[in-house]
């Protein structure tokens, strides 16, 4: 290299040096006209100035020392500054862009200058090519360095943001509950990139309205989270409604669906201090749902395109669990209610037993299921306990259920044996499985199973009666305090079909106290089944003044917390007709029997104090003896029973079931069942393994019909 021509380029860099200020400023008026992006951002453009002002300063020094253009070191401050330009998302392009518009402005600089210093047109171009190479050089090689940082950092940012966002799909929406959805979001956006989170959502959405097309937004804020206490005040109190106002940045976002970078004064009212914020809206499924805001008031960096895009990507997140949750919600509440429609408003007047019940739903997680119970009046002054629980949870559980509870109110309704009523009720479980077409989805076809526990108890014999159909069994406390659970045979679940069922008997003095339930009372994930078992015979012997107490201390000793499963519990304790309640009487197979069976209950009736239906049932017993001796076959038998009314029952060994008719004009018989009917409150028949009986229920409300005297 000639030295002559090195010497010239040392002085003309020299020359230029002496006004360094005057340079700098020309490369920053030209960089504002051609690349006016830099200047937006206050922050872009001071570090943007301070690399272009030291890649001049370096490249000048030089050449200035004539140092080889491989040898020139980068400003040591290049590489951060790149990594620092990438994390405020400027470009690659537009930094190189810059650097290659400095290196001309330059360059024109130097070339202009060298002229004043030599007229020798030889050594003015040695120099002029010198310069070029070097600088080119120089430019190559800072910029290669700049893009590796520049990528570096571009990489990590990436890779910070995708594990943001996969995080995020971790931590947010655990439950399917709304408001620990959104502070699920709240907190982890504050964790790392906001020091302020609140998120409001619409309330008519949590209603299941779609967006208000006229009116106020009104806003639900459900969650805030915050890096200090002493952060900016948020304007609304969790839970609490409020309006968001016209023109606002959360109005904006929730109208045009579009998320926004707010620096400086947001004007926002709950945060008076923030200089930076994102307002996201919430969107899932074509729906908005409401509005997220991410605020700085300590972090002194403004958000960027970057943040914004992460922002965005968590609250779609959030807001596809916040859709789940708000639509889980809605059809619990549907389930619930349909449910709780279905369950007994009340236990119905008895006196066979004394009964006191608990239902508690399954926790939010699960959903309503088909657990249910019933208590139903029988003839002959018996009654019916029933519990089961259907497979499955939510509306379709709960449908299933309301149907098999009408099915076994049905079948209770004409007397059938534990047994037999539950091979009935099998059939009812199978036949919509059968009937299922190819279009209906599985869990409609296949969750159709179900298990059951029915009861019968008679107060006059003090005997139960029960079978099961893969039911958890029951639980029986004697008066003596002694707690058992029943060894009854188990029974297949509903819905199997083609197997059997067996009853089982038991004999149980007055006072005895049935524990029914489903197997969500003593099973969960805490403890197994006899673990629940030993801790439910223990709450059940625990002295308590009435049942509603024993029900407490029952569901207190197993279900400290919500229940993973629905729970039916239904406690009764049994009472007893003495012989003074109850008077029988054998009858020959005969006419004449009918007029001594009308004495005799007269007799009973005026020992009883009823006479006001003496006549009443005089009627009804004649009616009903007469058909047993004259359609029926031995041996009849005839039985008052003293309860809340007066039921008349007789009973022959025949198993045809007697019919109303309506007699015509000129016909001498056919009227006695339709006499019996509007004499009695109710009136029936059931059936026994041999025989049947048909019984009458009298009160002395009763009005004779005219009937009676024509």
């Amino acid at each position: 290299m000639d030295l002559t021509a090195a010497g010239l380029v040392s002085r003309v860099v020299r020359e230029l040096g002496s006004r360094a200020d005057e340079l700098i400023a020309e490369v920053e008026s030209g960089l504002r006209r051609e690349l006016p992006e830099l200047w937006d951002d206050p922050g872009i453009a001071r570090i943007a100035a301070e690399n272009i002002a030291d890649h001049i300063a370096a490249g000048l020094f030089g050449l200035e020392h004539a140092i080889e253009p491989g040898l020139i070191e980068p400003p040591p401050a290049d590489v951060d500054r790149a990594r620092r330009l990438a994390r405020h998302g400027t470009p690659l392009g537009t930094m190189l862009r810059a650097f290659r518009l400095a290196q001309a402005v330059v360059l024109d600089r130097l070339l202009a200058e060298m002229p004043r210093f030599t007229e020798d047109a030889e050594l003015v171009s040695a120099a002029t090519r010198h310069v070029i190479a070097t600088a080119a050089a120089y430019v190559d090689r800072t910029s290669e360095q700049g893009v590796i940082a520049f990528q570096e950092e571009r990489d990590r940012r990436l890779q910070w943001r995708l594990s943001m966002v996969n995080e995020a799909g971790v931590r947010i929406g655990t439950t399917l509950d709304i408001a620990r959805t959104t502070q699920e979001l709240a907190d982890h956006a504050v964790e790392y990139f906001a020091d302020l989170v609140t998120v409001d959502l619409l309330d008519a959405a949590l209603h299941g309205h779609e967006f208000p097309s006229e009116g106020p937004l009104v806003l639900r804020r459900t969650a805030r989270a915050s890096v200090a206490d002493d952060g900016p005040e948020p304007g609304a109190a969790p839970q609490e409604l409020h309006i968001c106002p016209d023109g606002s940045p959360e109005a904006r976002a929730l109208v045009t669906g579009q998320p926004a970078k707010h620096h400086g004064d947001t004007a926002a009212a709950d945060a008076p201090r923030v200089h930076s914020a994102l307002v996201v809206p919430l969107r899932a499924r074509g729906a908005t749902l409401g509005v997220a805001r991410f605020c700085r008031h300590r972090n002194p960096v403004l958000y960027d395109d970057e943040d914004l895009l992460l922002a965005q990507e968590i609250t779609a997140r959030a807001a596809v669990a916040v859709d789940n949750a708000r639509r889980y919600s809605y059809a619990r509440a549907t389930a619930l209610a349909l449910q709780r429609s279905l369950l007994p408003r009340g236990a119905p007047r008895q006196s066979a037993v004394e009964v006191a019940y608990r239902y508690l739903p399954a926790g939010d997680q699960v959903g309503v299921g088909g657990d249910w119970y019933d208590v139903i009046p029988l003839s002959g002054a018996r009654v019916a306990l029933v519990v089961g629980d259907v497979v499955g949870h939510g509306i379709h559980a709960a449908a299933t259920m309301g149907r098999l509870r009408t099915a076994v109110r049905t079948l209770a309704d004409i007397d059938l044996p534990p047994d037999e009523l539950l091979t009935h009720l099998d059939d009812i479980v199978l036949r919509p499985s059968g009937e299922a077409s190819d279009d209906v989805d599985g869990e409609a076809a296949g969750d159709m199973g179900a298990t059951c526990l029915y009861a019968v108890y008679d107060p006059v014999s003090r005997r139960f009666t029960l079978a099961r159909a893969g039911h958890v069994p029951p639980a029986l406390v004697t008066p003596d305090g002694t707690v058992e659970i029943l060894d009854l045979p188990p029974g297949p679940p509903l819905g199997l079909g083609g197997l059997p069922f067996e009853a089982a008997e038991l004999e149980l003095p007055e006072g005895s106290l049935l524990a029914l339930y489903t197997d969500g009372l003593v099973e969960s994930r805490d403890h197994d089944v006899d673990a629940g078992l030993a801790t439910l015979r223990h709450a059940l012997a625990q002295p308590a003044p009435s049942l509603e107490a024993i029900c407490d201390n029952v569901i207190e000793a197993l279900l400290p917390h919500r229940p993973d499963d629905d729970v039916a519990l239904l406690l009764a304790r049994t009472h007893a007709l003495g012989a003074g309640q109850v008077a029988t009487w054998d009858l020959a197979a005969e006419p004449a029997a009918v007029a001594r069976a009308r004495s005799d209950v007269s007799r009973q009736l005026s020992e009883w104090g009823l006479e006001e239906l003496d006549f009443t049932a005089e009627l009804v017993v004649s009616e009903l003896v007469t058909n047993a001796i004259r359609y029926g076959r031995p041996p009849i038998r005839l039985r008052l029973i003293h309860d809340r009314a007066l039921l008349c029952e007789v009973s022959d060994g025949s198993s045809t079931t007697p019919h109303l008719r309506r007699a015509r004009v000129f016909d001498e018989g056919g009227r006695g069942l339709l006499l019996v009917a509007q004499l009695a409150e109710h009136w029936g028949t059931r059936h026994a393994r041999r025989g049947k009986t048909v019984w009458a229920e009298l009160s002395d409300t009763a009005e004779l019909p005219l009937l009676a005297f024509t």
